[in-house]
């Protein structure tokens, strides 16, 4: 990835399609008379979105580009591409040593693409496996008792970052009530945010643990593409709350020119922070 953010011609044909794909389908739209979005480099802005689901203030310097907040809940969101868009987030944390647990409900964890991450930056693919784990989850009953679980795994992987994908898209399914959906969803959520601003608890994370020596809560940073989603009536509140219980909200966008960038629309910097 070169600097500031900007995402290689190479790295966009492994994220969204060939080159020749590109061409080929361009050249299908026009003939429908659909002009054909095209994804350039990502640029980045910390401009508030009148339109957005959540508005803020910054509270802090510019954020830099493809990073996460120290500590804190994050939502990332934009389009069907949000949760594969988190790789990109991956190799400066690889590299700065900090480990990742990746709860992975969007199915999109892609081990080619981290492998090519990997090579730009002549890192041993290796290297990076030993860093990452990642719990896959099909439905939202899997993805609530991996999030209710979270505790235990950090404490046998000690992950400085928590990536969650699908939420919450994964708590939309059709097949099941909106009441055992509501339920399982306040939950994860109440965990998630626990999980989060839990700094001084045990290393276990569990009453009564073997250590009491304080300990830094992860990031937890949420990839989601809900606002693609029309889910009923009694879930329409998911996401909205998702992006009130983040410390910070981050939103893919595409201008006009099909520049895909992030749009910050909430940071809020904890008090712990400004006062270190």
């Amino acid at each position: 990835m070169a600097e500031g953010g900007w995402i290689s011609s190479e790295l966009q044909g492994s994220l969204f399609c060939s080159r020749q794909e590109s061409a080929a389908e361009g050249a299908r739209l026009a003939r429908a008379g659909v002009r054909a979005r095209r994804y350039e480099p990502v640029k980045f802005s910390n401009r508030v979105e009148k339109a957005s689901p959540v508005r803020g203030e910054l509270k802090s310097p510019p954020h830099r580009p493809w990073t996460l907040p120290v500590q804190g809940l994050a939502l990332f969101h934009g389009n069907q591409d949000a949760a594969r868009l988190s790789h990109y987030f991956f190799p400066r944390l690889l590299l700065e040593g900090k480990r990742i647990l990746m709860l992975d409900g969007a199915n999109c964890a892609d081990p080619r693409l981290l492998e090519r991450l990997a090579r730009q930056r002549r890192v041993p693919f290796e290297q990076f496996c030993r860093q990452m784990q990642i719990a896959r989850a099909f439905t939202f009953f899997q993805l609530t008792e991996l999030i209710a679980r979270l505790p235990r795994l950090l404490a046998g992987f000690p992950a400085q970052v928590v990536i969650v994908t699908a939420f919450p898209e994964l708590y939309y399914d059709e097949d099941v009530r909106d009441w055992n959906a509501q339920v399982a969803f306040e939950q994860a959520l109440a965990n998630l945010r626990q999980l989060a601003g839990s700094s001084g608890v045990t290393r276990t994370g569990m009453p009564g643990g073997c250590t009491a020596t304080p300990w830094r809560a992860p990031t937890v940073a949420v990839f989601s593409s809900a606002t693609t989603f029309a889910p009923s009536p009694a879930r329409r509140r998911f996401f909205e709350k998702v992006c009130a219980a983040g410390s910070e909200v981050w939103q893919f966008n595409a201008n006009a020119e099909g520049k895909l960038g992030l749009v910050c629309n909430k940071r809020v910097v904890p008090q712990s922070l400004l006062s270190s």
